[in-house]
């Protein structure tokens, strides 16, 4: 999906309304392989087009799926895609600066006046995995990854061995104020 500012300034009255599916793999692995596995070759992209004001509004719902490492044991899981995108593209650094004053997200179109707009629907599916994701698996069990001489505990269980840490082994529990009886 792209655009030239110079075309949709004929959709003054009436947007361009667009429904396509993009295959926007290359690109996510090229450029996200740390983060994404792999990518759906269909992104689905409903999106209408505004043109106000030299300004172009692009209002769009994208769906499809990527798959991602999980956030404990790095195992595949698929990460179905919902979310709009709501961006504003100017083509003047002062319309810029005005939009920010407006509190808007703005971008500035290239030289070319090209809008493309496909670079920005990978780069919201980036902005769409979330920091800790669990498999299926990793979900129904408690079971955490470990290794030769390590193992990853939760939260809770490290709390627990902090406090069983702290207690002294009763044979000893004598032992504790030897010194302070000593100085007397």
């Amino acid at each position: 999906m792209k655009w030239f500012v110079k075309e949709l300034s004929e959709y003054k009255n009436q947007p361009l309304s667009t429904s396509e599916d993009i295959n926007l793999s290359d690109d996510i692995m090229s450029r996200y392989s740390k983060y994404v596995i792999s990518a759906d070759d269909d992104i689905h992209v409903e999106a209408h087009v505004f043109y106000e004001k030299g300004d172009v509004i692009v209002n769009a719902h994208v769906t499809g799926k990527v798959v991602v490492p999980s956030s404990r044991s790095l195992k595949p899981v698929d990460l179905p895609l919902n979310f709009t995108i709501d961006e504003v593209y100017v083509d003047t650094q002062a319309r810029l600066k005005e939009r920010e004053r407006e509190d808007d997200v703005a971008f500035l179109v290239d030289d070319d006046g090209l809008i493309d707009f496909d670079q920005s629907v990978a780069d919201n599916i980036i902005l769409q995995i979330p920091m800790h994701i669990l498999s299926p698996d990793e979900i129904e069990s408690n079971e955490m990854p470990e290794g030769n001489d390590w193992a990853v505990i939760s939260e809770d269980d490290f709390a627990e061995q902090e406090a069983n840490d702290k207690k002294v082994d009763p044979r000893l529990a004598k032992l504790e104020n030897f010194f302070n009886d000593s100085d007397n």
